[in-house]
């Protein structure tokens, strides 16, 4: 899995499924995301930009085809799309807090809503049994590797263009 490249937006800004453009840094961040990038015979993005600009950027050089899926789209954050983090209502976070896995204080998808797609996208690609790389968010990242459903099975950090490799997560983790 291969978090997309740094997005145009104010740092703060919760920005799920908001479609963002890529930064200005895009060229340089690509190429070294290039450098790294194992071997692969696919690629599948999620459809928002931020993404598939990196997939097709890929799929370039790679002389591959992305294919869309909308199940590794990020958390659709409802209402708070473009906030602040800070001018997120208090009371909301809290409730959210409260109820992590399920809670939906926004109006979006639940964080289990959200591991429910990615679980079953997963399934879909390993399936196809082809080394593939998946462009996707941090929270897609997240919800793939989490162990359970409490806050601290979610908090792995996951820096702009970082590869995570599934097969090794899975055997540090056995």
């Amino acid at each position: 899995m291969l978090r997309h490249t740094k997005p145009q937006v104010k740092s703060g800004t919760c920005y799920g499924q908001t479609d963002l453009d890529v930064a200005d840094s895009f060229e340089q961040e690509a190429e070294q995301v290039l450098a790294n990038l194992p071997d692969i015979a696919a690629i599948v993005s999620s459809p928002l930009k931020r993404c598939r600009l990196l997939a097709d950027h890929i799929a370039a050089h790679a002389g591959l085809k992305i294919r869309l899926d909308p199940r590794l789209t990020e958390l659709n954050f409802g209402r708070w799309e473009n906030l602040a983090w800070n001018k997120v209502p208090r009371a909301e976070l809290d409730q959210w807090a409260s109820d992590f896995y399920a809670a939906r204080p926004h109006g979006g998808e639940s964080v289990g809503d959200l591991k429910s797609r990615v679980d079953t996208a997963l399934s879909d690609i390993r399936a196809t049994q082809t080394p593939t790389v998946i462009v996707t968010h941090a929270g897609v990242i997240r919800a793939a590797l989490a162990q359970g459903r409490e806050p601290h099975h979610f908090q792995t950090e996951i820096d702009f263009g970082e590869i995570i490799r599934l097969p090794d997560i899975a055997k540090e983790r056995a």
